[in-house]
């Protein structure tokens, strides 16, 4: 079991258990699946830049990502609908608690000036989306061997009800918010 699972179902819900007053442990907030989406604007004249940032985003997660395309044709940027422009993965169980433990542990902590993630990236449902602006910060890749300097969103979506709660959830799980 993944590390984090196994601190997630033996400390931090029993422990979200008492502070909430949850009466049913499947009350709990937990967290669902984790989605990673690079978005690669430079796609349209050169579509081998895609395919890097899918090889980058395959190494970091340890599953292949999905190829995303435009549902919209945007005449200013010379986009057509069904151009492909980003591509994703959803990690859930095992992957999902492995990636976040490396994401708090080893690349978060490897950003640099870092002091805290912003509070205020909630969704109003409890889900979190953190913006990373380099993918060298995670230690899979080897900075040789990219072609560019790629950011990613990376969205935290749990089945907390409010954004209080899942604030609580991440904030237990290890996620080192700014202090107000």
């Amino acid at each position: 079991m993944a590390r984090m699972k196994d601190l997630y179902l033996n400390e931090i819900r029993p422990g979200l258990m008492k502070s909430a007053g949850y009466k049913n442990v499947n009350e709990v907030p937990k967290l669902e699946k984790i989605v990673i989406n690079i978005g690669v604007g430079e796609a349209l004249q050169d579509p081998k830049k895609l395919d890097h940032a899918a090889n980058e985003l395959a190494t970091i997660t340890g599953q292949r990502p999905v190829t995303r395309r435009a549902r919209k044709s945007i005449s200013n940027f010379k986009l057509r609908t069904g151009m492909a422009i980003g591509c994703s993965v959803t990690l859930r169980r095992e992957r999902m608690y492995e990636f976040l433990d490396r994401l708090i542990n080893v690349a978060i902590p490897r950003i640099r000036d870092f002091r805290g993630i912003p509070t205020r990236s909630f969704d109003g449902r409890g889900n979190y989306t953190l913006g990373i602006t380099e993918q060298i910060i995670f230690p899979e890749i080897e900075y040789d061997k990219i072609d560019k300097i790629r950011g990613m969103n990376i969205t935290l979506i749990t089945s907390a009800k409010t954004d209080k709660e899942g604030f609580e959830l991440l904030q237990a799980l290890g996620m080192p918010f700014k202090r107000n």
